[in-house]
């Protein structure tokens, strides 16, 4: 099952959404690689101040889709990984805002996504985990760092060695999310919060 990027620009802010078939977006290597170049070359664009990423009513995103993973050679994955730390470090030094707004899962690799962000807002309905540590996996895209930077060494550890989940109440509480907003309000509020970082992301 194939993830799309959507852009659709608003009032200077370019929404990217991530789009499947099935309501649960994954992060692809081409997905990531165009996710990457939209934002590199949006952001010299003038018309544009900020950027909101976002996923489907069912999930903000799952991770990495485990079909690729299965086919790629130890050297491929390598580079998979590589390749995902060089797109979120494009979204975190990113001299316009990029405000991730978060419906349903957000697990594994969508939530290292969502933490490369400047700022995310989700919905009551939102679910936040790093499900892989319960296998005994650790997430290969700088969550670990990020994560633990944004709610304190003790809650990341036990979130990336248990596989705990998190509700929007809870994660709000943790300083993981900036914001709750209603569905309808969704994208309205991770706009506005885009638009009223910009001056201290761009300077």
């Amino acid at each position: 099952m194939s993830t799309r990027l959507l852009a659709a620009p608003h009032d200077g802010i370019l929404f990217l959404a991530l789009d499947t078939n099935d309501g649960l977006p994954r992060l692809t290597s081409s997905l990531l690689a165009e996710l990457g170049s939209q934002i590199e070359r949006l952001t010299a664009a003038p018309e544009f101040v900020g950027f909101v990423i976002t996923g489907s009513e069912e999930a903000f995103a799952v991770g990495a889709d485990v079909n690729e993973l299965a086919r790629l050679s130890p050297a491929e994955a390598f580079e998979f990984s590589r390749a995902g730390h060089r797109v979120f470090r494009v979204i975190e030094k990113s001299r316009k805002p990029i405000v991730a707004a978060i419906r349903g899962y957000c697990m594994g690799g969508g939530l290292d996504l969502a933490l490369s962000c400047h700022a995310r807002v989700a919905t009551p309905d939102a679910i936040f985990a790093h499900p892989g540590g319960a296998l005994g996996i650790l997430t290969g895209w700088g969550g670990t760092q990020r994560l633990t930077r944004l709610i304190g060494r003790a809650r990341a550890l036990e979130m990336l060695t248990t596989g705990r989940k998190l509700d929007a109440a809870e994660a709000r509480e943790f300083g993981l999310i900036s914001e709750i907003a209603s569905p309808p309000q969704l994208i309205s509020t991770a706009s506005d919060r885009s638009r009223r970082m910009l001056n201290l992301i761009s300077h």
